[in-house]
């Protein structure tokens, strides 16, 4: 019986890809300093947290109920084709993630009364079932997913206090530095979205330098925030620190990314894009050590340990 417990629950785990959802909470996070000057108030940021893993791990649920035929002949390990989770109590358990999420964002906004972390929450929501249900297999897919990332940035922003009724934050709602932020990552992601379409089998370089372009640009753009919109980080390690901090980033990304395209094979694509879904973890901890103070982006940081302790044991792909 303890035995069966255990597989079940690790089966659960499994559908979950629970490492990748320190990821949303690094975006939340990120999105939440960059609009206030701490993670407060904590219970604030709590609720935001809350409604985004939720519709996190609704969205990873939902892509594998919809995905059940062509992970049976892709991927036959999976909890779903493999018969260790019926397909019934998975389309169960995320639609109830999905409709939890924009409840708590909705409760958030009746309690504090604004409008806008029901109103991102929903259309957050809506973005990934059009993702999993529809555009997933079309072109679109990754302009989706990205604004599903961009979306869930914004989420983190939501409750960014008015520059009337508030002491100035440190990026406004609604100005251009908090959407080219937010778009910044969408961008990336859509990029490593594009990278990953084949994973399971041998990619075209062709997509594989296509994917990498557009994820660098993605990273390009949170690099040029001060320039486009004169916000600048307070960020001055050295001169020009924070550009040498991006240039970095993307050296380090780059390296495991053009390994794949050299050898394009399913373990080496699947590595990249392993490293690159961690990698949003470790861009939003550089937004915020530019925006909020080294320390609030170590903060953020840290939530790379237990993706990558996770990931020794759950498969994060």
């Amino acid at each position: 019986m303890g035995n069966s417990l255990r597989h079940r629950l690790f089966a659960w785990l499994q559908l979950l890809r629970l490492p990748n959802v320190f990821t949303t909470i690094a975006d939340v996070m990120m999105g939440y300093l960059v609009t206030h000057r701490a993670l407060q108030p904590a219970a604030h940021f709590l609720l935001l947290v809350t409604a985004s893993c939720l519709l996190y791990l609704s969205g990873i649920v939902l892509n594998d109920v919809f995905d059940a035929e062509v992970d049976a002949r892709d991927r036959p390990e999976r909890p779903i084709p493999s018969g260790r989770i019926s397909r019934r109590a998975a389309m169960a358990v995320g639609w109830a993630m999905l409709a939890s999420g924009v409840l708590i964002a909705w409760f958030a906004s009746v309690v504090i009364s604004d409008w806008r972390p029901g109103t991102v929450a929903t259309l957050l929501a809506a973005c990934i079932v059009l993702y999993d249900r529809v555009l997933k297999r079309t072109p679109f897919a990754p302009l989706a997913m990205g604004a599903c990332r961009s979306l869930n940035v914004l989420l983190g922003m939501s409750l960014a206090p008015l520059a009337a009724d508030a002491a100035r934050p440190l990026v406004e709602w609604g100005t251009s530095a908090a959407w080219l932020i937010a778009i910044g990552i969408g961008v990336y992601v859509i990029g490593v979205t594009i990278f990953a379409r084949t994973e399971a089998r041998t990619t075209a370089r062709g997509r594989l330098i296509g994917g990498f372009l557009v994820l660098l640009s993605g990273m390009a753009l949170l690099a040029s925030v001060p320039m486009w919109t004169g916000f600048r980080p307070p960020l001055a390690v050295v001169h020009n620190g924070w550009y040498f901090l991006w240039a970095l980033l993307a050296l380090i990304t780059g390296r495991r990314c053009l390994a794949a395209v050299v050898q394009p094979t399913p373990q080496r694509v699947q590595v990249a894009v392993r490293h690159c879904v961690q990698s949003i973890i470790v861009l939003d901890a550089a937004v915020c050590m530019g925006y909020a103070g080294p320390v609030w982006g170590f903060v953020v940081l840290v939530l790379l340990f237990p993706t990558l302790l996770l990931t020794m044991w759950l498969n994060a792909t």
